[in-house]
């Protein structure tokens, strides 16, 4: 076996990205600054000084753009990796053989010396070989109980983002571009009664979207306000 197949082999196997989540369909709002970076930064433009965290509650766009990064042109040498779901922290190894690494939900194994080691395993191997590493939580690193404090020292070090919920004007133009990346037309009005009438994050108007999208192709119809209240109740 080859060393390029060992560290192929080594890797988690590539959790799929959402086709929407891309960064044309990611709607800025407070955080141009934070997309204009991830835009330069994934495809190898802005140089690489450490790692990007983002953090943010449920429903912000965090998974949204770690996925939109590893989209944007790295295709087969990024990877998108959500830590809640992987089986164990050695499938880290082998991750610094990639050009971009996306960890999400950091928090989720956080504390625990088995993934702090993994981690801060990671973390250096990244440097070494100048990998672009991005990570997301529901805070920032300073507010993680990491084990170990050379862990937390490397996490803080990172360049931080926090991301700043998008008003409900700019929810509504998020959801239309969601739609339109679709193929569906959703009307403003459509959007703004769906809006007011679910939970307020992306995450959940997303999956409305996608429930409300099969039922309007089943039915024929497009996605008036009567249609929507009719599948909401």
């Amino acid at each position: 076996m080859s060393h390029d197949t060992a560290e192929l082999a080594q890797l988690p196997l590539p959790f799929p990205l959402e086709p929407s989540a891309r960064f044309e369909t990611y709607v800025a709002g407070e955080n141009e600054a934070l997309l204009a970076h991830l835009s330069s930064f994934s495809i190898g433009v802005a140089s690489v000084t450490g790692p990007v965290w983002l953090w943010g509650e449920p429903g912000c766009g965090r998974t949204h753009l770690l996925q939109a990064s590893c989209a944007a042109g790295m295709l087969g040498k990024a990877m998108y990796v959500p830590l809640a779901e992987l089986p164990a922290p050695d499938r880290l190894e082998g991750l610094d053989s990639l050009a971009v690494v996306a960890l999400d939900d950091v928090d989720a194994v956080a504390g625990d010396p088995a993934w702090d080691h993994a981690l801060f395993g990671l973390f250096n191997a990244v440097q070494s070989e100048g990998v672009r590493l991005l990570c997301a939580a529901r805070c920032a690193p300073g507010g993680l109980n990491f084990s170990l404090p050379d862990l937390s020292s490397r996490a803080s070090g990172a360049l931080v983002y926090h991301i700043r919920s998008l008003s409900d004007e700019d929810l509504i133009v998020a959801l239309q571009a969601h739609a339109r990346f679709r193929g569906v037309e959703l009307p403003e009005s459509s959007a703004r009664f769906l809006l007011h009438r679910t939970h307020r994050d992306m995450g959940a108007l997303c999956l409305w979207l996608d429930t409300l999208d099969r039922a309007s192709l089943v039915a024929q119809r497009k996605l008036t306000i009567p249609f929507i209240r009719e599948h909401l109740a």
